[in-house]
């Protein structure tokens, strides 16, 4: 039998453009000689559909959908999709995340999802009711009845080790090795595991961990096939695979991409085994990972929102630096402008900075100095005021104007405007509403500024040239810039400013809002383990207070195990 990956990239919410992909995948793929076609969780849909499966006109195009894709599918093809399965129930929810068969022209559902996440930016227990059975799907191809153990995304991660922790309920792994035995049905022959799951650092090597682990429980060969592309905040980076039972890679699939792949099953797996296999080429970097899914997720939310171009305020720091660099490698430098907005407290070398950066990434530069500006508002502040505006109200105005101009500017162009503020600063409140944090997606939202500075470092280095010469960008010699690289962080908005004079170094800084944020550890702990009780006590003050900065920020891509947005829900006025 011959089983077609399809790793797809699909709009959400586009039931009739997304069976039109997963049409012309198909086709594709019988072309190639495919028996079964196998697509993402939800594909159908788009992972996560959200309220949008609370519609019922969206249900009903999805059943037209699925009627127009049995209609139209190849003979001769069978398609696995995922799809919203209504029940005919008044309990809510009233939805199963489902796997639906199509062929000969025909559909009908033959899996339901039975581990249902609802934790960090998951909510399918919003939508969605429990599986309740383990799902075997029998099919005739190659002169033979095939038995496919169905499961979809979370039904895989049932392993305390490595998780450390799974979710409560049924482990479907466990389900399909007693099925064979309380039925006496024969094993089943392969295992398939259909998802949408979104990218995190380290997380393609532990879907391979859970798969591996599956695979030798159940004796048989894993197939493993991840949606791809960015929806909203999250990436979906992909990196399909197929396993031998040994937790050997036989089939890996393109990394941050859509693909489609072919594989054959050998005769010898009806035998108990399968010939050694050998291991692919070893996946990207984590830092080369990173910067793709950070590339693919600005590049796909421009596309799917209908941005034709992108706008950056371009300071000549490390943050905005590492920004265009994503913006030109996603969109094409031709469609990336960049704005300097000098004030009077703005560095020569900053300017220059900006500029040079500009002319190695091929982007157009304005300047619009806001000197002018400034002298406005002071005047007509003043009066109200008693006296021109000091201190942190001139810093913001600075801020707030800049962000005004980006915004204007990327109106008038129908330009999507990027910020460019990083997690540190958005934790701890170093941004200012209205201005900096002005912008339709926080593209570093989800980085530490310990983090930047990494990723730029790795940019500048010849093991990144291959990466950059695939992503369009220049292979060849420095990129970021030693001098914005070595500059001591500064929002330049008083004379000689540094970050550190308002925070901690970064270097200690970010170590403790990792343990506040992604493994929820509270201050005692902190101080427990080591740290200053009066450091930690000042950044954790920080932070809560800066909560309801981070309810008005730009969605932020997603990158780390817990990031500012649909994944961190804490409440804006608490003790």
């Amino acid at each position: 039998m011959r089983l077609a990956l399809a790793q797809l990239n699909a709009l959400v919410g586009d039931l009739a453009g997304n069976a039109t992909r997963i049409l012309e995948a198909s086709r594709r793929a019988a072309d190639r000689g495919a028996d079964l076609v196998l697509t993402p969780e939800l594909s159908l849909w788009g992972y996560p559909p959200r309220d949008l499966l609370l519609r019922p006109a969206l249900l009903e195009a999805q059943r037209r959908s699925l009627d127009q894709l049995a209609a139209a599918l190849p003979a001769g093809v069978a398609l696995l999709v995922g799809v919203a399965e209504p029940v005919d129930a008044n309990d809510q929810p009233a939805l199963h995340n489902a796997l639906a068969l199509v062929e000969e022209g025909r559909w009908r559902v033959v899996a339901r999802k039975r581990l249902l996440p609802s934790y960090d930016v998951f909510d399918e227990r919003r939508y969605f009711r429990p599986g309740r059975e383990a799902a075997v799907l029998e099919l005739k191809r190659a002169g033979r009845s095939w038995r496919l153990g169905l499961t979809i995304c979370e039904d895989l991660w049932v392993e305390q080790t490595p998780l450390g922790q799974r979710l409560a309920g049924a482990d479907p792994i466990a389900d399909l090795q007693a099925r064979s035995a309380e039925l006496g049905e024969p094993p089943i022959d392969l295992l398939l595991n259909l998802s949408a799951s979104p990218f995190g650092q380290g997380k393609a090597a532990l879907r391979r961990s859970l798969a591996g682990r599956a695979a030798r429980r159940l004796g048989v060969p894993v197939v493993y096939v991840n949606q791809v592309g960015g929806n909203d905040d999250l990436v979906f980076d992909g990196a399909s695979f197929v396993l031998d039972p040994s937790g050997v890679v036989l089939l890996q699939q393109a990394w941050a991409a859509e693909d489609l792949s072919l594989w054959e099953v050998p005769e010898t797996v009806l035998a108990g085994g399968l010939p050694p296999a050998r291991e692919p080429s070893t996946e990207p970097s984590a830092e080369e990972q990173l910067l793709r899914a950070l590339v693919l997720g600005v590049g796909d939310y421009a596309r799917k929102c209908g941005f034709g171009g992108a706008l950056l305020g371009l300071s000549g720091g490390i943050d905005s630096a590492l920004v265009a660099v994503i913006a030109a490698a996603a969109l094409g430098a031709e469609r990336v402008r960049a704005l300097r907005m000098p004030s009077p407290w703005s560095s020569a070398g900053s300017l220059e900075d900006a500029d040079a950066l500009a002319r190695r990434l091929g982007l157009a530069c304005d300047t619009v100095p806001i000197a002018p500006l400034m002298a406005a508002f002071d005047g007509a502040l003043t009066p109200a005021l008693g006296a021109p505006p000091a201190g942190i109200t001139a810093e913001n105005l600075q801020s707030r104007l800049r962000g005004t101009l980006l915004m204007a500017l990327a109106n008038q162009q129908g330009q999507l405007l990027l910020s460019t503020g990083n997690k540190s600063e958005l934790a701890v409140g170093y941004c200012t509403l209205y201005g900096d944090m002005n912008g339709g997606l926080a593209v570093i939202g989800d980085l530490y500024k310990s983090t930047v500075f990494a990723l730029c470092a790795w940019l500048d280095t010849p093991a990144s040239g291959p990466c950059r010469a695939a992503l369009g960008l220049p292979a060849e010699g420095e990129l970021i810039g030693a001098a914005i690289r070595s500059k001591p962080p500064s929002a330049e908005l008083r004379p000689d400013q540094r970050d550190s004079d308002s925070l901690p170094d970064y270097a200690v800084l970010d170590p403790i809002l990792r343990r506040l944020i992604e493994e929820m550890a509270s201050p005692e702990q902190l101080v427990a383990g080591g740290a200053d009780p009066a450091l930690v006590e000042r950044i954790w003050t920080l932070l809560r207070r800066a909560e309801f900065k981070r309810r008005q920020a730009a969605p932020a891509l997603k990158v780390s195990p817990r990031s500012f947005g649909s994944g961190w829900r804490m409440p804006i006025a608490a003790g």
